[in-house]
């Protein structure tokens, strides 16, 4: 390969605009050292050295977006809380655009307590709700969406599902039909309950448990033979260009469908020394969404998110991809 391919490939992210629609949270974390054990009932008690908060869920993609040159355009729904407020004042801090954003005093903004230890996750508390959007609530958002496609320049979408409720069946099948009447590539992240809505979708990134659980070929071992069987099952039933199938430490395997040629790559992960699992999904996401709006091959799309997916494992809480370190470690891998 040209020596700067990459870094021109990284280069071209820049300016690009990515529309992420999707259940978005906020993260907040206790972190502390612990020393013993209460003497009140036999846990752990966190000292706490320090409090902070991050975007987590959907915003978490919006932030590995930024991150990379791209410009993010996030669309959900939040509450109108207190949590709601501390939400958007994290979206002006890091420079996000909020026009997408719902309000609505139905739902309580999704909120998650991580309690860390000695570097160790040692409790989580969730407040939220994860009911489907109410008919209101839909055309709302819904509206803010079509807007700003008819009036913005969206080079790609992501639809990121945590199953709360803003990714209901109707919103994604009106989202992905008109991504396609304007060729805009769509990128998904799945949950359990909407699994195989996403017909005709560009790329669609399941976890192998999520494979396992959205369709109904059994695997007989876990093997890449077998895992591909479901990958080949899934395009299918979705017909949609990429399955990229992230299989934790055993890295991830992509399949891309063009017409009657199907091809499939192995790419293994790298060691790392992880810290914390939590956001490696989205940037993972992240990254493959640009290196396909910029019409990278399947391979450099896979090999290259999965990296930066290790990555960001190493840092605790969901942080964004640092791209000058993305870049280094994929020119010197590849």
């Amino acid at each position: 390969m040209p020596g700067d391919k990459f870094a021109r490939l990284f280069d071209s992210f820049n300016g690009k605009r990515v529309m992420i629609i999707g259940d978005v949270m906020l993260d907040l974390y206790l972190d502390g050292k612990v020393e013993r054990i209460s003497p009140e009932a036999p846990v752990p008690i966190v000292a706490v050295r320090r409090r902070f908060a991050r975007l987590g869920g959907a915003a978490n993609v919006a932030q590995n977006i930024r991150a990379l040159g791209a410009v993010p355009v996030l669309c959900s729904v939040i509450g109108d809380d207190s949590k709601a407020d501390d939400f958007l004042n994290m979206l002006d801090e890091h420079q996000m655009p909020k026009d997408g954003i719902v309000r609505s005093t139905q739902r309580r903004t999704t909120t998650k307590y991580r309690i860390i230890g000695n570097n160790a996750q040692m409790l989580r508390v969730d407040e939220e709700d994860t009911d489907n959007l109410s008919d209101n609530e839909y055309v709302t958002l819904r509206q803010k969406i079509d807007g700003i496609i008819d009036n913005e320049k969206i080079d790609g979408i992501i639809l990121q599902d945590y199953n709360k409720g803003v990714l209901t069946e109707q919103l994604i099948g009106h989202v992905i039909s008109v991504a396609n009447e304007r060729g805009i590539p769509v990128g998904v992240d799945p949950k359990k309950n909407n699994f195989l809505a996403y017909r005709n979708c560009t790329l669609f990134k399941p976890n192998l448990k999520e494979l396992k659980e959205g369709i109904s070929v059994s695997f007989k071992t876990d093997t890449i033979d077998d895992i591909l069987v479901g990958v080949s099952a899934l395009q299918e039933r979705l017909q949609c260009r990429f399955v990229m199938n992230t299989l934790s430490e055993r890295g991830v395997i992509i399949q891309e469908r063009c017409g009657d040629t199907v091809r499939h790559w192995h790419i293994p992960a790298h060691l790392r020394k992880i810290a914390d699992v939590s956001g490696a999904g989205d940037t993972v996401l992240s990254v493959a969404m640009l290196c396909l709006v910029c019409q990278e091959d399947a391979f450099n799309i896979a090999a290259i998110s999965n990296l930066a997916g290790g990555l960001v494992c190493e840092e605790i809480g969901a942080v964004p991809i640092n791209k000058e370190r993305l870049l280094e470690e994929t020119e010197r891998l590849y």
